[in-house]
Formats: C-alpha cells, sequence, structure tokens
C-alpha cells in the first residue's frame, strides 16, 4: 500500500484521507488549523456526514491515519500528495486558486523524486498545468515531480459512500506510468477507471456539476409551469423518471439549488466559456432560474400571508443547502430567510444541524431551538429544507402553534391531503 498525503481537512480532505485509510493506505493529512489537527487526532468530526465517524475512529486506531500541522509535514514523506484545499468563487465567477498557488509553492521544496502530486479539489481547465508549473518555480524537479487531475463527485452527506461506491473514478494525466500508478489507489474499488487528458479530467467535473444544475433549473421551469397549467409537478417528474434516457435523479422541484458546489462551479464554467470567447446562453438560463426560483418562494409566502410580509412573522423549517449535511454555503433556505427580512419580515427559524451558525451569519434571522416553539403566533410556517424529521411532526399541535394554519412547502416534503385534513392552507411547488 501507499504512502499518501492528503493536503487539506475540509469536506473532500477529509474524506479523501479516512476513505483511503479504509482502503488500508498510510495517510497523513494536514491542516493549517491547529484546533482542527488536534480535534482530528482526537477522533473528533468537525462536519456531519454519515459514516465519517466510525471511518476516522477506524483510521485512527489502525494507525493507517494521522493529522499533522501544515502542508510540508505531510508531503515531505509521501509518494502522492493530494491537494483538497478551497478554491472560491472570485468576483467575476472564476475559481480563486491562491490557495492552490500557496500550498504548491510551500511543498514543492520536499517533494521526493517520483512523487504524483494530485489535484482533488475542483479547478479549472489548465491547473494540472499551472500546479506542474509552480512546483517548477518553487524548486521541485519538473522531470522527477509530476501532476495529475483526480477530481472527487462527492455528494454532501453521502460523502463516504460515493468515494466508496463510486460511479467513475476520472485520472488527468499526460504520463500513462503515472495514471497506472494513481489507479493503483482505487484498485479496491470496483468502479471504471478512466484515464484521459488533464484538460479533459477538470472538464469532466465542471460539465457534470453544471448539468445537473441544469435538471434542478429545468424541473423547477416544469414546476412552475405545471401551477400555470393545474398540473402535479410530481406526475410529471414520475412519468419523466420511468424514461433510462432521464432518470428520476436530480428531478425534484424546490427552491433551487445551492451548496458548495453547484453555484460555484456553474459560475466557473461560465467564466471559462467567456474568457474562451463562447456564447453559453444555456447555462446563463440556467443560473437564472435558479435565481428566479428564490425570488418566487417570496412571492407565493407573500400572497400566502395577504399581500405583505411588513412586521409578518414566518416560521421556518430548515436552514441547510439540503438535509443530513450542516453546509450552509449559498443555501436557497438561507438566501430566503435573508430576503424576508429585506421585506420586513420577522422570520424565526429552526434546523437540526445549523440554526444557531445561520443565527450569526444572518442578522435579524431568530433561532428557536424547537420545531414547534418556531411556529408559536407565526402568520405562516415554509418548510425551506427536506429534513425527514419534518415529516412526522404532530401537525394539529403546529396548527395550533401558528396564528393561522398556512404552509408553503418549498421542498414538496409534506402530504398536502394530510395536512388540509388538519386544516391547513397548503402551497407546494408544481403541486395541483
Amino acid at each position: 500500500m501507499s504512502d499518501v498525503a492528503v493536503i487539506g481537512a475540509g469536506y473532500v480532505g477529509l474524506t479523501t484521507a479516512v476513505c483511503l485509510a479504509h482502503l488500508g493506505h498510510d495517510v497523513v493529512c494536514a491542516d493549517i488549523d491547529a484546533e482542527r489537527v488536534e480535534r482530528l487526532n482526537k477522533g473528533e468530526v468537525p462536519i456531519l456526514e454519515e459514516g465519517l465517524p466510525e471511518l476516522l475512529a477506524e483510521g485512527l486506531s489502525s494507525r493507517r491515519l494521522r493529522f499533522v500541522l501544515g502542508a510540508k509535514n505531510a508531503a515531505s514523506i509521501s509518494s502522492f500528495v493530494f491537494l483538497c484545499v478551497p478554491t472560491p468563487q472570485g468576483d467575476d465567477g472564476s475559481a480563486d486558486l491562491s490557495y492552490v498557488d500557496a500550498v504548491a509553492r510551500e511543498i514543492a521544496s520536499v517533494l521526493r523524486p517520483g512523487t504524483v502530486v494530485i489535484n482533488k479539489s475542483t479547478m479549472p481547465v489548465g491547473s494540472t498545468r499551472m500546479v506542474q508549473r509552480v512546483l517548477a518555480e518553487s524548486g521541485a524537479p519538473p522531470e522527477e515531480v509530476l501532476v495529475a487531475s483526480n477530481p472527487e463527485f462527492l455528494r454532501e452527506g453521502t460523502s463516504i459512500r460515493d468515494f466508496l461506491e463510486p460511479n467513475r473514478v476520472v485520472i488527468g494525466c499526460t504520463d500513462t506510468s503515472v495514471a497506472v500508478r494513481v489507479s493503483d489507489l482505487y484498485k479496491n474499488l470496483n468502479a471504471p477507471i478512466l484515464v484521459t487528458d488533464p484538460a479533459s479530467a477538470e472538464m469532466i467535473k465542471y460539465a457534470s456539476n453544471a448539468f445537473l444544475a441544469t435538471k434542478i433549473s429545468f424541473v423547477n421551469a416544469i414546476a412552475n409551469l405545471c401551477e400555470a397549467v393545474d398540473a402535479d409537478v410530481r406526475e410529471v417528474t414520475l412519468g419523466m423518471g420511468y424514461d433510462q434516457r432521464i432518470g428520476f435523479e436530480f428531478l425534484h422541484p424546490g427552491p433551487g439549488y445551492g451548496g458548495s458546489c453547484f453555484p460555484k462551479d456553474t459560475q466557473a464554467l461560465l467564466y471559462a466559456a467567456r474568457t474562451a470567447g463562447c456564447d453559453f446562453s444555456l447555462l446563463e438560463g440556467v443560473v437564472q432560474v435558479n435565481q428566479e426560483q428564490h425570488e418566487r418562494m417570496v412571492t407565493k409566502l407573500t400572497a400566502l400571508v395577504g399581500g405583505s410580509l411588513n412586521g409578518v412573522t414566518i416560521a421556518c423549517w430548515g436552514l441547510t443547502f439540503k438535509a443530513n449535511t450542516d453546509d450552509l454555503r449559498d443555501s436557497p433556505a438561507l438566501i430566503i430567510a435573508r430576503r424576508l427580512i429585506e421585506e420586513g419580515a420577522i422570520v424565526r427559524a429552526y434546523d437540526p444541524a445549523a440554526g444557531e451558525r445561520a443565527a450569526d451569519m444572518l442578522p435579524g434571522l431568530e433561532f428557536v431551538a424547537d420545531p414547534y416553539e418556531v411556529c408559536a403566533g407565526a402568520a405562516a410556517l415554509t418548510v425551506l429544507t427536506e429534513w425527514d424529521e419534518f415529516r412526522w411532526m404532530d401537525f394539529d399541535r403546529v396548527a395550533e402553534m401558528l396564528e393561522s394554519p398556512v404552509v408553503l412547502d418549498t421542498r414538496n416534503l409534506l402530504d398536502p391531503t394530510a395536512l388540509r385534513r388538519h386544516g391547513f392552507t397548503y402551497e407546494g411547488v408544481g403541486r395541483s
């Protein structure tokens, strides 16, 4: 088995580290946050992710996994170095590679001959060449240290399963022998391995996320049309999904896509298209539909409470961008809550994983630690995140707590017939 360094103990880096250790590799994971490193070495998991605590404990107890402070301390003793550092969106939509550049410069002088540096973070086309150039400029012999692209395809909430049971493993490299070495890291996985050139590997990640974002915006547009013609989007997507060319995945209407990937990656791909002089109006439309969907939810709620949100108390269930994660990045729930506050509403919210952090991020948002208490005296309840616990609430009690029994279900999570039997005015997305 191989000696592997993972630089960055964030969402992607931590998943990569624990899973590679689970596959039998000796892994040292580096981060710049001393407190985070200390907590991880004690087995404390800083993010909500199913299966992560168990694999972290397994890796530590087997001594195949440890955490260190500083990239040099990990890279100097490893045959493979995974770069799992942030690539945030710049003001112009481009991916900010400053963290990648800084880490490459830091580790260049300590890399051993034959080391393979692997771009795991989502990086634009040309990043493999960029990292190779920076390493050479900073003291790494270019003929002895090579760079490959190995993009991640991890979904928050299921990242462990996605890593260990992938649909495919993509490796972008100009040297066949290096590609074989990287593919050997995954030899215990039952998955197809696609070896291609670095630019194609980098594009595969962006194209995949942009396509999934397109499906979400498309089904949201269909849901809005269903409302206009009195069709039911649940029946429509059921009929669509049975077509194997379409499938059921990502055909769930809602308040729009969010999270750490889709908003950033669609903008980065649009930036790449503009830079290359290519018209990508289709993807521009996807982004526009997504932004309009946020506003549409605000408009629907305004109508439900009588035409104005000013001074009206609104109860919100859910703030994370989707269920089973504590991630608030580009969360449509948080965007909608912000818009409600801007319209003068008094917004109280409950979230089982990230409510207190959301309140710190959004001035004017009142966090309540109980899903029933958040409804007390509110003019309406809106479901913004599809946490499963919301399905099983005592809706007679919810109705008693609310000033009026009104629900906007932006995730189509609840049963409209059952709620109407409880006396609720119910509105979903695309429901007849």
